[in-house]
């Protein structure tokens, strides 16, 4: 299965047994939204509720951090999604969720699992049946497995300013990397990690929500200063536009990628880490 499936291709594979489509929905609190009101009262049919908002570790330093391997497996128990399951994710959100959920699955070595091209939007702009009310599924068995995908931490970031031997790029966006925006979380200021590069995350998609061309994504990228052919760290407030970012080099075919998940959130938190403002350097 492609990372990437149309609105077309997914209607056509509804039903199928071995399929499970996921409501990754979310929202950042200012948006006052209820992403289970909102699954309840209109999904794709047969789509379960993923509640991505509750699916990290409490024990992390890292605010709300990427899920332990057992809570990943225990989540997908209850979700029917077992090893052999294809899964495609989607979202409603205007930070886009699933690739935080896409990037979750390929972390604990889900092969089958894509988003869901121009999510729910596209979907219902395209006049395609939606259901209402909770979906469950049959229970069943997911294993965990060691997978290459990369997550940096704040210590390794910072080791990073001085050897600089991996690009960061930050999702967020330009207004709260430059500072000129106030960040939404209480008490973090706005700005950025010294060194990265501004690429907000919506700059990637076509006006109907859907990814731009791969032509598109790449001239996006170098345009935000990013050279391909080098390691790239993912970053933003919070770990989830950021996996947006490393989607979209996964479309290139670029995958010696890696996330910060504490990204902004933790980093201007700590009185310690060095900070900019402005442009990127």
């Amino acid at each position: 299965m492609d990372p990437l499936v149309s609105t077309e291709w997914l209607a056509n594979e509804l039903g199928a047994p071995d399929l499970r489509v996921l409501d990754a929905s979310n929202h950042l609190p200012d948006a006052e939204r209820d992403p289970r009101a909102e699954y309840e009262a209109a999904h794709i049919p047969g789509a379960a509720f993923l509640d991505i908002a509750s699916l990290f570790d409490p024990n992390s330093p890292v605010p709300y951090a990427l899920p332990t391997a057992e809570q990943f497996a225990a989540r997908m128990h209850v979700l029917g999604i077992g090893d052999a399951t294809r899964v495609v994710v989607y979202d409603d959100s205007d930070v886009n969720t699933s690739g935080r959920a896409w990037f979750i699955f390929r972390m604990f070595g889900a092969q089958n699992v894509a988003i869901l091209d121009g999510g729910l939007g596209k979907w219902r702009a395209e006049g395609r049946p939606l259901e209402s009310g909770e979906v469950s599924h049959g229970e069943r068995h997911f294993t965990p497995r060691i997978s290459d995908v990369q997550v940096r931490t704040k210590a390794e970031i910072l080791t990073n300013i001085a050897s600089k031997a991996e690009q960061l790029v930050d999702a967020r966006e330009y207004g709260r990397f430059t500072g000129e925006l106030p960040d939404f979380r209480p008490g973090i200021p706005s700005g950025h990690i010294p060194g990265s590069r501004s690429l907000p995350h919506a700059q990637l998609y076509n006006d109907d929500g859907t990814f731009k061309s791969p032509e598109g994504l790449r001239a996006a990228f170098e345009e935000a200063g990013i050279d391909l052919s080098k390691p790239v760290v993912t970053t933003c407030g919070g770990g989830v536009t950021a996996a947006v970012l490393t989607f979209a080099m996964h479309l290139l075919g670029k995958d010696d990628t890696a996330l910060y998940d504490g990204s902004w959130s933790e980093w201007a938190a700590d009185p310690t880490t060095p900070k900019a403002l402005g442009p990127a350097e």
